[in-house]
């Protein structure tokens, strides 16, 4: 549960959020005063993998460590976080660049299949470069706990409450893991949906925790890619505050993996798989 809770300073804000104060002018109801905002932190993150320039992403310069690894695993660049073997941050005037030390073979696979990736905040499959590099198709998930529609809910409503980024600037999304027991354990934001879940997979990762037996949380809509990564991780089970697209559908359906989109009130839809959703508040493992 630490993972949920954040320091705050005495202003309200905290001391490591990626934002940043803005002069603002508001306009209330007919009158206009001089303000301070809170802006959420946008940067180019470039990826450098053993030296070679691999992706540059848009996205909140906090948990990096996490969001790598969750890229690189999740992008099949490397299957566990053991084959990385160094990650360092090096912060420059015009972005940020983590370079990458991954095992030989990762890199030989990489360097194979390797294609330029720009702007993953606002589509998932920019820079592909054919079609058979758009379709990925994980291993069919088999294993994956039963969760509660009343607990699902519930969940979200923590969700919502624990986004701290969000709530000071308004401009991130959210994901958060379900452990098998219900309970909603870690939480990472950004500016970008796709990113915001790669923290999550890659925290998962470096902390040494399974993530298959429990679901994921996401305060998007749920992309082919959203739910590509998480099939990719090992995760069965996929809730998204907003709708899925038919891509999305046919690759959770393919994939075995249990996908519910428009997480609201008391309300949800069931695309695939609902097998591992309960109706009542019976247990959920």
């Amino acid at each position: 549960m630490a993972s949920l809770q954040t320091r705050l300073l005495a202003d309200g804000t905290d001391d490591s959020l990626p934002c940043s104060p803005c002069l603002t002018r508001t306009w209330d109801n007919g009158n206009l005063s001089a303000a301070t905002d809170q802006v959420a932190d946008e940067v180019p993150v470039a990826l450098e993998y053993n030296g070679i320039s691999h992706a540059v992403m848009l996205a909140s310069p906090d948990c990096l460590e996490d969001f790598v690894t969750g890229f690189s695993l999740t992008e099949g660049i490397v299957s566990t976080p053991q084959e990385i073997r160094d990650i360092q941050v090096d912060q420059g005037e015009k972005g940020i660049t983590v370079k990458l030390e991954i095992a030989p073979a990762c890199f030989f696979k990489l360097k194979e299949k390797r294609r330029t990736l720009a702007g993953r905040t606002g589509c998932g499959l920019c820079g592909a470069e054919s079609l058979e590099q758009v379709y990925r198709q994980p291993a069919p998930l088999t294993t994956g706990s039963r969760f509660s529609a009343p607990l699902l809910h519930q969940a979200f409503r923590q969700l919502k409450s624990s986004q701290i980024l969000m709530q000071h600037t308004g401009a991130t999304h959210a994901a958060g893991w379900l452990n098998p027991e219900g309970q909603l354990v870690m939480i990472r934001e950004d500016v970008g949906r796709h990113n915001a879940l790669d923290k999550l997979i890659g925290a998962l990762a470096r902390g040494g925790i399974d993530g298959a037996g429990g679901a994921v949380l996401v305060t998007s809509r749920a992309s082919y890619e959203m739910v590509l990564k998480s099939a990719a991780a090992g995760i069965g089970f996929l809730a998204a505050l907003s709708a899925p697209t038919s891509l999305a559908i046919r690759l959770a359906e393919s994939a075995q993996l249990t996908l519910v989109g428009f997480v609201r009130g008391q309300r949800m839809n069931i695309y695939t798989h609902p097998e591992r959703l309960n109706r009542t508040s019976e247990s959920d493992s």
